[in-house]
């Protein structure tokens, strides 16, 4: 595949200097800036990985997770490789941190792929796996064209990105899962190299424009103290109410030997979370109703989850409570 030329950047004499996302990178010649997909190829910011594929699968829905977007659909979901974030517990860090083979796709064949599974329920595209932000020519051409066929956008992302692409792009997309690793601007800067406020504030322009869920990995020792996790609950709520909140249990991986979360934090950061939240589910674990969703006003069953598969059994063709009219913020 031919290096595409970026978007969002300005010459400095032979220095490119990329503005897509917080990180600013000064890139001199034949040099990449911190994602590793952003190259300075004499004088010009190229992208390395436009229609670049390491990873293709169709998806539950809820496998993003995003539990008010169809529930219990499915999402044709492409990665590629690289990200502006080094989390030293990465759980995709093979395509994430380093340059895996890769196979073409281009933008029409990623929607003829998708409109070829919706006979199995596929809903759109998913871009996820590894950062998306950073393929960002890729959806800019792709999602249009998704859009043009009645079909569905989602990003799974840290919401490492500034304003001016953030608001270029949300108009094609739909929904958005944003992983918020910390209120700590310690944990981000000592285990991502990074910074914690920009993903906030991604969560606060998107909400309202696209349909958003946010999903906090809980690792002991690092970001589950009672404290911390208090602080994401109030900062959540005062986003919406209605946002659903995912916890997720984390496992060693990558550069982490930590031991797995145990199961009374992510049952203290659910009932934390409860006390503000419509809507709070916990992952990688088996905690009881912490997957379904129910009418906050009668206690029906809307949605029955097992694993990733989801089943709407008490709403209405209009996404309400069939019992009592309530609207849960789920997407049919």
């Amino acid at each position: 595949m031919p290096e595409r030329e970026a978007m969002f950047w300005s010459a400095e004499g032979e220095r490119a200097d990329c503005v897509l996302c917080p990180w600013h990178c000064h890139i001199r010649p034949d040099a990449v800036g911190r994602c590793s997909v952003r190259k300075n190829v004499h004088g010009v910011l190229q992208t390395l990985n436009y229609a670049e594929v390491t990873s293709m699968g169709l998806d539950p829905i809820e496998k993003k997770p995003l539990y008010h977007f169809h529930p219990g659909g499915s999402i044709l979901s492409l990665g590629t490789f690289g990200c502006n974030l080094s989390c030293g517990f990465c759980q995709n860090w093979q395509i994430s941190q380093t340059r895996p083979a890769t196979r073409e796709v281009e933008p029409e064949d990623a929607v003829r792929m998708a409109q070829e599974y919706v006979r199995e329920g596929n809903i759109g595209l998913a871009f996820t796996y590894n950062e998306p932000f950073i393929w960002y020519e890729y959806i800019r051409d792709t999602a249009p064209l998704v859009k043009q066929a009645g079909m569905y956008n989602v990003l799974v992302t840290n919401g490492i990105v500034e304003r001016e692409p953030l608001e270029e792009l949300l108009p094609y997309i739909d929904a958005m899962n944003v992983d918020i690793k910390s209120m700590s601007e310690r944990f981000y800067l000592e285990h991502c190299k990074g910074q914690a406020l920009p993903a906030r504030q991604t969560v606060e322009r998107a909400i309202g424009r696209v349909h958003v869920e946010i999903t906090n990995l809980i690792i002991p020792g690092q970001n589950d103290s009672e404290e911390e996790l208090q602080a994401l609950v109030d900062w959540a709520a005062g986003v919406s109410v209605d946002m659903p909140v995912h916890f997720s249990a984390y496992h060693p991986d990558y550069k982490f030997e930590t031991p797995p979360t145990p199961p009374a934090t992510l049952k203290l950061a659910y009932e934390l979370a409860r006390a503000k939240l419509k809507h709070v589910y916990v992952g990688n674990i088996q905690l009881e109703g912490a997957r379904d969703t129910e009418c906050a006003q009668c206690g029906r069953l809307l949605v029955s989850r097992a694993g990733y598969a989801g089943r709407v059994v008490g709403l209405n063709n209009e996404g309400r409570c069939a019992g009592c009219g309530w609207d849960p913020n789920i997407r049919l």
